[in-house]
């Protein structure tokens, strides 16, 4: 800025002195102060990662045309940082894809992708203060995942934004939250969810268990809000259709991102004589938790919705060999042609194995918005939505398809068991921990479907 400054105050100095040159140092002037400030900006958002717009050989022909914004709302600070900061990375890289091969195309040109973050901070109100900003900026896509209560909440103020402002409507792309009332009795037009939702993933966890005659007592545990409630009733009444043998010995929910060392839980896991943990936790409360199995060498098995990620194998290493499950819609290990080739890119990019855990659904997700802006051939919130209802993908590896009625994408889950990197059956491990996961049980898309109670209302 000094430099800027002293640059503005020597051209004006010149131009008193050279009056008959005024129009052509003030063009010069004006490019100047131009040229500075966007470097400036630049060197802004790159030491503060606010906005994401990827600059490429063919972003030259698109600088002009307007990018069109996303706004991504997540907690990126607080006990959850580390899954907010993992997601902002694979939306990155999606947008980086997208803007290699020239952006989105609309009629006007192409236009890049940009990502504006916004630091919810886990709170609901926090959120929807986000929310009411993206929408003055009237950006008209919103990204979001990693709480189905922030969800929920998110879904009822843009519901009532798009009501209130029909001229400039959003849509909400969930990539991560899993109550499955928000693609159900919750559901909306506005919302669009990109990940299965905990029904799916304890139907395919109890799948496992029903074929595992070893596990005879289970003891659940859970955060304490709507989605760790939804797990838990949801691993009740799968257990009790599939399992009715199996003894529930104990379930408890606990504080959502509070909760700094486990080991009362861990002992009354121990005293309950379970032989088998099931657990919807994720981030940090995932990482403490298994730590604490691991440090007061609980051994149990540990079916999980997230345990392949964020620090959890580490945190319970050789303990967790053969015994902690996983449930996802793709995984690095999974010996499938071409599933891998995202990945190691992705990984050229994040070279830090701290960096690596890579979230497919979120490419996919990103995927199929510029493909239904580039049908629709409009931004227009309606218009895509409408592209987006039934909107299939086929990757060979990987099929899935949006179903209309309730927007909830379905998709292959596979269920995972942990294991010691060898180069062979696990040739990638999970943030250098040097323990990755192997296949042991898969869905397809239209396996892994349950029915939808949604009675959607299109506008």
């Amino acid at each position: 800025l000094l430099m800027l400054n002293s640059i503005i105050i020597f051209l004006d100095y010149f131009m008193h002195l050279r009056l008959h040159f005024l129009s052509q140092i003030s063009l010069v002037k004006v490019i100047l102060i131009t040229f500075l400030s966007s470097a400036l900006i630049s060197h802004s958002y790159a030491a503060t990662p606010v906005v994401s717009l990827a600059k490429t050989p063919s972003s030259v022909e698109t600088s002009a045309i307007e990018p069109i914004t996303l706004a991504f709302i997540e907690a990126l600070s607080g006990p959850f940082a580390n899954a907010g900061e993992s997601v902002q990375r694979n939306l990155q890289f999606a947008i980086e894809q997208v803007n290699l091969k020239g952006g989105v195309k609309l009629p006007d040109g192409r236009h890049l992708l940009t990502l504006k973050s916004f630091d919810s901070k886990q709170e609901n109100d926090v959120a929807l203060n986000h929310l009411q900003a993206a929408m003055a900026e009237k950006i008209g896509f919103v990204l979001q995942g990693n709480s189905s209560a922030v969800a929920a909440a998110l879904i009822g103020g843009l519901n009532k934004h798009n009501q209130r402002y029909p001229d400039r409507r959003a849509l909400f792309l969930n990539y991560s939250a899993v109550d499955p009332a928000l693609t159900g009795a919750q559901c909306s037009f506005w919302h669009f969810r990109f990940d299965a939702h905990a029904g799916m993933r304890m139907n395919a966890l109890t799948d496992v268990i029903k074929a595992d005659r070893s596990v005879k007592k289970i003891f659940l545990i859970g955060q304490d809000y709507s989605f760790g409630k939804q797990v838990l009733a949801l691993a009740k009444d799968d257990l009790g259709r599939k399992r009715p043998d199996v003894k529930i010995v104990g379930d408890v929910l606990h504080p959502v991102g509070k909760v700094k060392d486990f080991a009362p839980y861990v002992e009354s896991i121990r005293a309950s004589g379970a032989d088998t943990l099931i657990t919807g936790n994720w981030g940090n409360d995932l990482t403490l938790l298994v730590r604490a199995l691991h440090d007061y060498k609980l051994n149990v098995n540990l079916y999980t919705f997230y345990g392949n990620s964020l620090g959890a194998p580490a945190a319970i290493g050789e303990a967790g060999v053969g015994v902690v499950r996983a449930v996802a819609e793709w995984h690095p290990n999974a010996n499938v042609p071409n599933s891998n080739t995202r990945f190691n890119l992705f990984k050229q990019k994040y070279p830090d194995p701290k960096q690596d855990y890579f979230h497919l659904r979120m490419q996919i997700m990103i995927d199929m918005l510029v493909r239904a802006i580039e049908q629709a051939q409009t931004t227009d919130a309606l218009a895509v939505a409408k592209i987006l209802e039934g909107m299939s993908v086929d990757e060979g590896f990987y099929r899935a398809q949006m179903r209309a009625s309730d927007h909830q994408l379905l998709q292959p889950l596979i269920v995972m068991q942990m294991g010691k990197k060898d180069g062979k059956t696990i040739k990638n491990d999970v943030e250098g921990s040097g323990y990755g996961f192997t296949t042991q049980f898969a869905l397809s898309a239209e396996q892994s479907a349950l029915p939808t109670d949604c009675v959607m209302v299109a506008p």
